[in-house]
């Protein structure tokens, strides 16, 4: 599935490069790249791979799985899929002013489901190894389509609240420099 919605269901994970004397209020409504995500569906298409464009991520606190309540309330939100990461990269993406979008290839049926026994390390593990084929697959496809187009993604950062000049301390500055640079001299 190439989700286009994220749920956070966690507490403990950097998801901002801000901080340190500088807010960076990023529009997050559409989280991934349409265009990206549409190359993405035609590189599984050419890969042989199953996919659905669209859909919802809850990116949830690990490393432990869910237990069968909370899995059953992701289901009743809508979600499609569970994992443990891609909503703080897809974040950090956004604020570096990156495309990005998820391939989220499923392991197994979360606690859930009445009909599957609970969920192993070694089913998940087994499953991975054959998704990670296909994922490479699906990369190596979708990088020989992204080289005939040029992805544009819009410039979060330079959308101002105000023309107010910024006081941004030296070392936050440095460090942002690589995000912040074009738009703080």
């Amino acid at each position: 599935m190439i989700p286009n919605q994220f749920i956070r269901s966690h507490r403990h994970r950097i998801d901002t490069f801000f901080g340190d004397g500088v807010v960076a209020h990023v529009g997050f409504g559409d989280p991934l790249c349409d265009e990206m995500a549409r190359v993405v569906l035609g590189a599984c298409k050419v890969a042989d791979v199953p996919a659905k464009l669209g859909g919802t991520y809850v990116c949830m606190e690990g490393p432990q799985f869910s237990t069968k309540a909370e899995s059953n309330i992701y289901r009743s939100w809508g979600a499609d899929v569970i994992g443990m990461t891609n909503l703080q990269e897809a974040k950090l993406a956004r604020e570096a002013e990156i495309c990005y979008v998820t391939i989220a290839m499923v392991t197994d049926y979360d606690c859930w489901h009445p009909h599957h026994d609970a969920v192993t390390v070694e089913q998940i593990v087994s499953v991975l190894v054959k998704n990670a084929e296909n994922a490479a697959k699906v990369v190596k496809a979708a990088v020989a389509a992204m080289r005939r187009h040029a992805m544009q993604m819009r410039t979060s950062l330079g959308e101002r609240d105000s023309d107010r000049p910024v006081e941004i301390p030296a070392a936050t500055k440095e460090k942002l420099r690589l995000i912040l640079g074009k738009y703080v001299k």
